[in-house]
């Protein structure tokens, strides 16, 4: 039966090693979406030739109007008037009726609520800086989400056969429909503020404007573009304007998570799926069905453009390039055309954007998916159960407790509704040691190998009479896989955890070294958390082996072995991740061995003997499985009979 039981531990091992892998790698869908990616790219790129031709007329016109404006310059010192003339045609040719906004100043003004800080610019009429008030780098600078040095928001349309782009122009700022001269602004309490970002043309009843909705405590924001009176200026059969939203993202975070997913995520209208770039890896796609929303999305934070309606289509594109600033992670770009209807006098286009943290309950307060960028686990049974682990996660969290208390007491939860599972466990294993030396005498007495068939017979009837099911060891084990699985998704998305110290650590979102070094076979510290964690995992491993007796089967010994290296194993992948998913396993490792000295005070032993015995007396009643399992042993037995016969 020990052997037995080994066999069982293995094909549990194994089980759990390709579940890990299942898990790890891409899914199907995975698979056809990079295929779909290498499709697209063709497209991708024939449509980025076209546009690049249009800019580079608009560049070369720009170079000759420069230079048509160098030349005039020999007017100023005789005729000022001819010159003033000359340098408006120049304009007029350039911008059309934009000219009046093509000159001026850059000034900006601070709006902040309790949130964020935001900067905006009559450069462009958008932000010129988004800061996040509550969060900080891993190094304690303040958390910018968007700047114009790293960062770029353009809105372009054809007008007057030209390429108007609105970065180019000054805006001018309006409060509730007038004017706006003053200087920064505070939203109170449970208020809200418009302010409207206006690009004016030579009459004054036809403009374009940005108009944002800042209340006092959302990261989600009002952003409308609203055209009037531009039906004969716009291009008449533009029924499309073309946002471009380039983003150098910084880092912010003391280490990166593989399972972190930092990509270009989007929703399709039409399937409601959540989508996103191949991750780890440039890659670049056009996406021609209707979207609700791009984000640009961190570890922990997001940038995202939401369309009220829709999007006609985009495409994005996520790259890795050389730069000089020391903080530079990855660069991000979308090019998103916004429907457009040119035969309207006026035109309001709403859109909301998003600068803030990847919070759970805040995504899905939205109720437009943007939560599933959290990355919880793609399959069905894993997400349903960290959607649960958050509940209780997020119960917890409001005592104000520190986060080592709150995943202290988690962990008890978890462990305590498993508690009848690892009972059952248990229990199994011990009546697997007070049947061996009953199953020792039954592989003493069918030695020979055609001889198997009557062994698994007398094996199986000896666990009958015991009372005992062959899966009641392993699946008890099995069923707690997918909680393992949903917890190592869990912890590693936690926003909550995000610069929580707990004893050493700091940070409970990232490693805890202890001890820095020179890079060695790609690690450069040792996490104390993950140190203990593989501590106590090889004294269990060391326990539970000296419950198996692998001196039987010498087949298995490689078995006690292999259990022995899975702790360094998980020592390499845990020593750069989450400090906190450490601290959970350390924390299941210590109650477990608590649970299993309960466990021996609840099972007598010789107790379970006596039962046996009893059992052994009583009729024994065969189930529907045990009879067609029995059939089918009878069965397989005679064709090898009739084979030995052949």
């Amino acid at each position: 039966m020990d052997n037995k039981n080994t066999l069982i531990g293995f094909i549990l091992i194994a089980a759990i090693l390709f579940g890990w892998m299942y898990f790890m790698t891409p899914s199907k869908e995975q698979l056809a979406e990079q295929q779909r990616i290498q499709d697209s790219i063709r497209r991708a790129r024939l449509e980025q030739m076209a546009i690049d031709s249009l800019r580079e007329a608009e560049r070369r016109q720009q170079a000759a109007t420069l230079a048509q404006m160098a030349d005039t310059t020999i007017l100023a010192g005789t005729d000022s008037a001819a010159y003033a003339q000359q340098q408006t045609n120049i304009l007029r040719d350039k911008y059309g009726i934009f000219m009046g906004a093509a000159q001026g100043s850059e000034r900006t003004w601070t709006i902040e609520n309790q949130l964020q800080k935001l900067t905006f610019s009559n450069k462009g009429g958008f932000m010129n800086k988004v800061e996040l008030k509550d969060y900080k780098t891993y190094d304690s600078l303040p958390l910018i989400m968007f700047d114009t040095t790293t960062a770029k928001f353009d809105l372009s349309f054809f007008a007057n056969n030209r390429i108007v782009n609105t970065s180019q122009f000054y805006f001018q700022p309006y409060i509730n429909g007038k004017p706006y001269m003053g200087g920064d602004l505070t939203v109170g309490e449970g208020d809200s503020l418009v302010l409207a970002m206006r690009l004016l043309t030579d009459n004054p009843s036809k403009y374009l404007e940005y108009v944002y909705t800042i209340y006092s405590d959302n990261y989600m924001m009002g952003f409308d573009i609203h055209t009037v009176g531009l039906r004969d200026v716009i291009a008449t059969n533009a029924d499309y304007m073309t946002i471009d939203w380039d983003v150098d993202l910084m880092k912010q975070e003391k280490s990166t998570d593989r399972f972190a997913d930092e990509s270009v995520y989007y929703r399709s209208l039409n399937d409601k799926d959540v989508d996103h770039l191949v991750v780890n890896k440039d890659s670049e796609q056009t996406v021609t069905n209707k979207l609700k929303w791009v984000s640009f999305k961190q570890r922990f934070f997001c940038n995202v453009i939401v369309a009220d309606k829709e999007f006609e289509n985009a495409r994005m594109a996520m790259r890795t390039r050389k730069s000089n600033n020391p903080r530079y992670y990855k660069s991000m770009s979308a090019n998103i055309e916004v429907p457009y209807d040119f035969r309207a006098e006026e035109n309001l286009i709403p859109m909301r954007l998003y600068f803030g943290p990847n919070h759970f309950k805040t995504l899905r307060s939205y109720k437009i998916g943007l939560e599933d960028q959290i990355n919880l686990g793609n399959f069905f049974l894993i997400r349903w159960i960290n959607y649960g682990v958050i509940e209780v996660f997020n119960w917890l969290s409001h005592y104000g407790w520190n986060y080592g208390i709150v995943i202290l007491i988690l962990t008890i939860i978890i462990k305590t509704l498993l508690f009848p599972l690892a009972f059952k466990s248990y229990k199994s294993s011990a009546i697997t040691r007070v049947l061996k030396p009953e199953m020792e005498a039954i592989n003493a007495k069918y030695p020979k190998e055609e001889d198997a068939m009557k062994k698994q017979q007398a094996v199986m009837n000896l666990q009958r009479q015991a009372g005992v099911s062959p899966a009641s060891g392993c699946l008890p084990a099995l069923l707690q896989f997918p909680i393992l699985v949903a917890i190592f998704r869990f912890f590693p998305a936690s926003i909550e955890l995000r610069q929580q110290p707990f004893l050493w650590a700091e940070d409970l979102s990232t490693y805890d070294a202890i001890v820095t070094f020179p890079k060695i076979f790609g690690m450069d510290h040792l996490s104390l958390f993950t140190l203990l964690m593989t501590i106590t995992t090889f004294i269990y491993t060391y326990v539970n082996n000296k419950q198996m007796d692998y001196s039987s089967n010498p087949q298995m010994k490689p078995m006690k072995w292999m259990m022995y290296l899975m702790p360094i194993m998980f020592f390499g992948i845990f020593n750069n991740y989450s400090s906190g998913l450490s601290y959970y396993y350390m924390l299941v490792n210590i109650i477990t061995f608590i649970q299993m000295f309960i466990f021996r005070k609840m099972i007598n032993e010789d107790k379970v003997r006596a039962t046996i015995e009893e059992n052994k007396k009583k009729p024994q009643k065969k189930s529907g499985f045990m009879k067609r399992l029995e059939e089918a042993q009878k069965q397989q037995a005679k064709l090898q009979q009739q084979q030995k016969r052949r």
